[in-house]
């Protein structure tokens, strides 16, 4: 097959290209991310003539941000939206002040908390509130300049109705998620799935398998690099198709994952298993009415697309295995591994350093896989601001751990060759489970040939 030829024909599709045209502008019925002003992310799905609510009394109306572009910031005034323009960051002058003779307590600042609900009770802007506080504060003056920042902010974290939307990318979803339930998606932080993606080498027109326990966050970062273009097989617990958030969340064409993804339980992927299906023919003699036919139509459908996806399966030849479960890793492996092809992939991701540590030692005594390797995925965030760059105070403490290695074919036999400046000497077939080693020389007579010596020596360890 040209690969060209199906990506055209791919790109071409009207899904692809209605996709392509709203993509990155909010639309009826996608999920939006929206940024609070404390920072806070929420995740709403916007449908067309309702009311969208982020809080207390931060509401408005859904078509106003419907036909917008994803990433600008928003005032609510009234109940209406008014663009905001982007906030430049300004550089802060250095003064003596320091913070050493600022006492802290309730005298400091005179505004009550019954005039400040006043005051937005009467339809008083935030920036006005947040003055007046200013105002009234007894020690302000003496704050240094970057605490006076800190101290704006807080204020309008607090007072101000303005939030951002965000589109949700695989990154934004994957953080959005993590911050909000990480255990949930079993500690995969953004950083370690882009990893487990790169290391799996997943992209347009491979084949692969995924064992994804972590609310379908796999799922969906394989779907959006395969773009529509391969197959992607989940192996699941359940009796249908799991309803992942994640991928949900990420606003996929719907056709291009019934194109791409093809799910399984662990009983369907096993050769010797015989499902108990409901009959799928109309007995002869008879006779059924046009609604019991198209239902036994239909019924009949779904198992032939079952048997279908089953054959695929069973027929292998997958690039990579990523794999997120609470199950056994090992067993996972030994059910798994009959299925991919040579030098494929496998990429295992746990929360617990020991079970990938023993999952490592296992392969390496079993033979067949190349380079297993445990590493931990690291991140850090940094404050960058004029003056005031440096880690930022809270930080997530790991995003799990991740085993990868490469399958190999177990070949008991294998053409030689060498190698002696220009010419190419094929010496024999040689048992691959035997080590040898040669010693070559050129032959007086003849410039042509080699004389080889060859003796064995130990197996490799491994």
């Amino acid at each position: 097959m040209d690969s060209g030829n199906s990506t055209a024909e791919l790109l071409a599709s009207p899904s692809q290209k209605q996709l392509a045209n709203t993509r990155g502008v909010i639309t009826s019925g996608q999920t939006v991310l929206f940024r609070l002003p404390r920072g806070d992310i929420k995740s709403v799905v916007l449908k067309q003539n309702s009311t969208v609510s982020l809080g207390k009394a931060v509401t408005f109306h859904a078509n106003e941000l419907i036909g917008d572009p994803y990433g600008l910031a928003y005032e609510i005034v009234n109940q209406k939206l008014h663009r905001l323009p982007p906030k430049t960051i300004q550089e802060l002058e250095l003064t003596e002040a320091t913070n050493e003779l600022i006492n802290d307590d309730k005298v400091v600042q005179p505004l009550t908390t019954a005039e400040i609900e006043a005051l937005k009770q009467s339809g008083v802007h935030s920036s006005e509130i947040i003055q007046k506080q200013i105002e009234q504060h007894a020690n302000f003056a003496l704050k240094t300049e970057y605490s006076k920042e800190k101290y704006k902010k807080r204020k309008e974290a607090k007072f101000s109705k303005t939030f951002a939307t965000i589109e949700p990318t695989l990154y934004n979803v994957c953080e959005y998620w993590y911050t909000k339930d990480q255990s949930r998606i079993r500690d995969i932080r953004a950083d370690a799935l882009s990893q487990m993606l790169n290391l799996a080498s997943v992209r347009p027109g491979g084949r692969y398998l995924i064992v994804d326990e972590a609310s379908g966050v796999l799922v969906a970062g394989a779907l959006d690099r395969l773009g529509g273009s391969g197959k992607v097989v989940n192996i699941c617990n359940i009796e249908s198709a799991p309803m992942y958030p994640v991928v949900q969340s990420m606003n996929l064409d719907q056709g291009m994952i019934k194109r791409t993804l093809v799910s399984l339980n662990w009983a369907m992927v096993q050769e010797d298993y015989v499902p108990v299906l409901p009959p799928t023919e109309v007995p002869s003699g008879e006779l059924y009415s046009d609604k019991q036919t198209h239902r036994i139509s239909k019924r009949k459908a779904v198992v032939d697309q079952l048997d279908a996806n089953r054959q695929d399966f069973f027929s292998g030849e997958f690039d990579g295995l990523l794999v997120s479960s609470e199950y056994d890793p090992w067993s996972i492996l030994e059910m798994t591994c009959t299925y991919l092809s040579g030098s494929a992939s496998i990429v295992f991701h746990c929360p617990h350093l020991q079970i990938l540590v023993d999952l490592q030692a296992k392969m390496k005594s079993a033979g067949g896989y190349l380079g297993a390797n445990v590493t931990e995925a690291w991140k850090r965030k940094y404050q960058v601001l004029p003056g005031r760059t440096h880690p930022t105070m809270n930080m997530s403490g790991s995003g799990g751990y991740i085993l990868h290695a490469f399958k190999m074919y177990l070949i008991h036999s294998a053409l030689v060759f060498f190698h002696f400046r220009s010419d190419v000497f094929a010496v024999s077939m040689i048992p691959m489970h035997k080590r040898y080693s040669f010693t070559a020389k050129r032959s007086v007579r003849s410039k042509n040939w080699l004389q080889f010596k060859g003796r064995k020596s130990h197996p490799a360890r491994m």
